[in-house]
């Protein structure tokens, strides 16, 4: 086996057994990790049970996405490793058509599924992930024709949910930031290895249904605005230099009072405020310059790809 697929499990018992279930209809081999997040519901014991085969760690408590598909990853012993959301059905030839996009490339470094929306697959749940110069990170082909989607093709990261990674360049740049718990972990892993020259890319024939927001519950509420507000910032700091802030920073401004308008039309501007203020604090703090990517020169050409990149996306989002 050259894949080992990685399931994040945090009281999951309403999505899992038809996870599961699509998972054993993979002509694919691969082994199957599953890090579950301190549930509470019996998701350990029906694992167990019905899935013996597979691995089960438990971490004991809730320690968020990125802790528990890092805990995953280290504990893989194969080349490539997949991370899906427990909320997920993957569709026939998913975990072949993942490692084929792969291996077509030693450059690439992840590989993201065509994620379908469970209540209507007709429609593209997320076809890679997309980051602009307004600071913001949104879903490829979100809610739009399924159809429209069906070409290979470079994205700025892949989505975590559903999305293939190459060990060795992990190794390399590191694994999943832990000071982000949950939410853009994927667009800043992504963000990194472009950095350093990788790419990313997207595959439609890995085809998988996504029910979405399994863990917080919906798609705008308290939870998810702060930690994502939060990481927003922290992932600007993080990853772009200096100069390329100020270069940004017009764009920026506008992308954050656009999105303080929008909370605070949904009563949770507050909120989203005190999220930026965070992620800012971050950002200075000692562990958050610890891992922020060092500026190297011989870099200097993927900077300015990823920053032309982010300008089109920037007009991409609108249109």
């Amino acid at each position: 086996m050259n894949t080992t697929i990685v399931i994040p499990n945090y009281n999951g018992m309403k999505y899992l057994p038809a996870c599961m279930e699509a998972l054993a209809g993979q002509d694919y081999p691969a082994s199957l990790l599953v890090v579950d997040n301190g549930s509470t519901d019996g998701s350990v014991t029906w694992l167990k049970d019905n899935y013996p085969d597979a691995e089960v760690i438990c971490m004991g408590e809730n320690t968020g996405f990125c802790r528990a598909v890092n805990t995953g990853i280290r504990q893989a012993k194969t080349p490539y490793v997949i991370l899906l959301n427990n909320d997920t059905q993957v569709k026939e030839g998913f975990t072949k058509a993942l490692v084929s996009a792969m291996e077509k490339s030693e450059n690439i470094f992840s590989v993201s599924a065509k994620m379908l929306d469970m209540k209507n697959e007709a429609l593209v749940d997320n076809a890679g992930d997309l980051y602009c110069a307004l600071g913001w990170a949104f879903a490829r082909g979100k809610g739009r024709k399924a159809s429209e989607y069906n070409a290979r093709t470079p994205v700025f990261s892949a989505c975590g949910g559903a999305s293939i990674y190459r060990k060795s360049v992990l190794d390399k740049i590191g694994l999943f930031d832990e000071l982000h718990f949950a939410y853009l972990e994927d667009v800043d892993i992504g963000w990194r290895a472009r950095i350093y020259g990788y790419v990313n890319c997207y595959e439609p024939d890995a085809r998988v249904l996504h029910a979405g927001s399994a863990v917080s519950g919906s798609k705008y509420n308290r939870f998810k605005t702060s930690l994502a507000s939060a990481n927003s910032v922290y992932l600007i700091g993080k990853n772009m230099p200096f100069l390329q802030v100020l270069l940004n920073l017009p764009f920026l401004i506008c992308g954050f009072l656009a999105k303080t308008l929008f909370f605070t039309a949904k009563g949770m501007g507050g909120l989203y405020i005190k999220g930026v203020v965070k992620g800012a604090a971050r950002c200075f703090s000692a562990e958050g310059r610890r891992n922020k990517v060092p500026f190297h020169w011989k870099n200097m050409g993927n900077y300015c790809r990823i920053q032309l990149e982010m300008w089109w996306n920037t007009v991409k989002r609108f249109v």
